[in-house]
């Protein structure tokens, strides 16, 4: 019986490297074949990033194959995709929103799967891949200190420590009871931490606000002393500024955008080799570059040395999609 189990267990293993031999030389084909569709329509909600640009250029260069992006608010364009879809007008090809959004858009039957793709064996835990989404890149949250009102002995070493009575009326906040940073700290920490967590965050008064840019800069300017959920990608664009961004011990909190092909994507082949080149270790590092934590293995060691001890941390946890509106009305009820 032994001996059928190590066998069986073998032959799987076999298979499956018989099969992921077959995608590899299969691969030229496609490639041949997006570059005859000569182009690749992507719907995404990251509006204005330069770093995405650097991306798909290098992707242009490479392959010879022209982008075609359309830039809208995640409910924007899940919403230009349910119109399109509903008229039988199929005009995209990759979607690229935030997990939540791809999550309800799964729902909604807007994707299809979308086939081998090569780099896939790439993704490191705990971000993976199923048939329809493929992890593209990760927001990361930490705390963000003013380096003029936190002395070093002072600043939080754990989330427990934003709890002490000395913080309390001096922490500016993303609004937990909405949509957006604010929401997935609130998830994560309860998750972490239990309700308990949030009672005594809430008697510490906290200040909110949903404009992420102005508090960041508030927090710069010395009118608050810490400003929590902080997004590591907002770092660059905070230098020479007397802030510092800390990654509790016990991780930090992340969300995830997600890349999924559109139901009858009119270019199926040119998506494919997209995903590809967006998992590969140079369109990444990119991406890390800019504070995002990549989703693949080998790349946070080669970031910069200024930015690199903040990647390399543990990550904590995301949200779950399908209890957002729960936590956001628990979140209503602490948060008054």
């Amino acid at each position: 019986m032994l001996r059928r189990t190590v066998l069986g267990g073998l032959a799987a293993t076999t298979a499956l490297a018989r099969t992921a031999s077959a995608q590899d030389a299969d691969w030229p084909k496609v490639v041949e074949a997006a570059k005859k569709e000569g182009k690749v329509v992507v719907y995404t909600a990251s509006i204005g990033s330069p770093f995405h640009k650097i991306v798909f250029k290098a992707f242009e260069a490479k392959y010879g194959i022209k982008v075609e992006l359309l830039e809208a608010r995640a409910s924007e364009v899940r919403e230009r995709v349910r119109v399109e879809q509903s008229a039988g007008r199929f005009l995209g090809d990759l979607h690229h929103n935030g997990s939540t959004t791809t999550w309800l858009m799964t729902q909604d039957g807007n994707f299809q799967p979308h086939g081998a793709v090569p780099n896939l064996k790439n993704i490191e835990a705990p971000y993976a891949a199923t048939e329809i989404s493929i992890p593209a890149e990760v927001i990361s949250y930490c705390v963000m200190v003013n380096k003029n009102m936190v002395k070093a002995a002072d600043e939080p070493k754990a989330w427990k420590d934003i709890l002490d009575p000395k913080w309390a009326g001096k922490i500016l906040s993303d609004d937990y009871r909405a949509l957006g940073g604010g929401a997935v700290f609130f998830m994560v920490m309860y998750d972490a931490f239990g309700k308990e967590f949030h009672d005594k965050l809430a008697a510490q008064k906290p200040v909110f606000s949903r404009d992420l840019a102005n508090s960041e800069r508030r927090v710069a300017r010395g009118e608050f002393p810490l400003y929590i959920p902080f997004s590591l990608q907002d770092y660059n664009n905070l230098k020479g500024l007397p802030v510092k961004p800390i990654v509790p011990a016990e991780g930090r909190p992340y969300v995830r955008f997600d890349l999924s092909t559109l139901k009858n994507a009119p270019h199926p082949n040119a998506a494919r080799v997209f995903l590809n080149h967006y998992l590969e270790p140079e369109s990444q590092l990119v991406f890390a570059n800019a504070g995002y934590n990549p989703v693949v293995k080998g790349v946070v060691e080669k970031t910069s040395a200024e930015i690199r001890p903040l990647l390399a941390t543990k990550a904590m946890g995301t949200t779950t999609p399908s209890r957002q509106d729960a936590m956001l009305a628990l979140a209503k009820e602490i948060y008054k």
